[in-house]
């Protein structure tokens, strides 16, 4: 059995479908809507799976998020085509770096800039534990004899200790 097509609509079941994502840890990306292109016109898409019916055909897909500096992060593109009753799963990942672009293909795709961001977070925690163990450090050898002259004498700290504490006694 054959089906009658309406004139205008496409095949049953051809379609783009197309899944939008971002990294939990770059969680602000989720204040901003992706904007979508197919052809060149702006479709509705959101950070989710949107399906797109389309007619057979080529099509070109455009993916970025709009932000703030720089104005769009993430471009992506990607050349398609559908064949009748076919649906074409894409998959889009933001990065996790905004200079860096997206990652627009068949799914799955990886966070592009994932091993940047991983890299930098590991150097960020190294120093700051390397500053608080210095500051440890220095708190810890304050009672002794302070090359820099940063630490006040020992006998000046114990006598304003012990005379406060003796304000208490009266």
């Amino acid at each position: 059995m054959s089906e009658q097509q309406q004139p205008g609509y496409p095949p049953q079941g051809t379609a783009i479908a197309l899944t939008l994502k971002y990294n939990p840890l770059a969680f602000l990306l989720g204040l901003f809507k992706p904007r979508v292109e197919i052809n060149g016109h702006q479709v509705q898409a959101g950070w989710n799976r949107t399906v797109l019916p389309v007619q057979p055909g080529q099509y070109h897909v455009h993916v970025h998020v709009p932000y703030l500096l720089p104005p769009r992060i993430g471009v992506a593109d990607q050349g398609v085509t559908v064949h009748p009753g076919q649906t074409v799963e894409l998959e889009y990942r933001a990065p996790m770096i905004a200079f860096l672009g997206g990652a627009l293909g068949p799914p799955p795709q990886k966070y592009p800039g994932m091993v940047a961001s991983i890299i930098l977070l590991a150097v960020s925690l190294l120093i700051l534990l390397c500053v608080c163990g210095g500051f440890i450090l220095a708190a810890a050898n304050s009672g002794t004899d302070d090359p820099y002259g940063l630490a006040p004498p020992a006998d000046t700290v114990a006598l304003t200790l012990s005379a406060f504490l003796g304000s208490f006694g009266r």
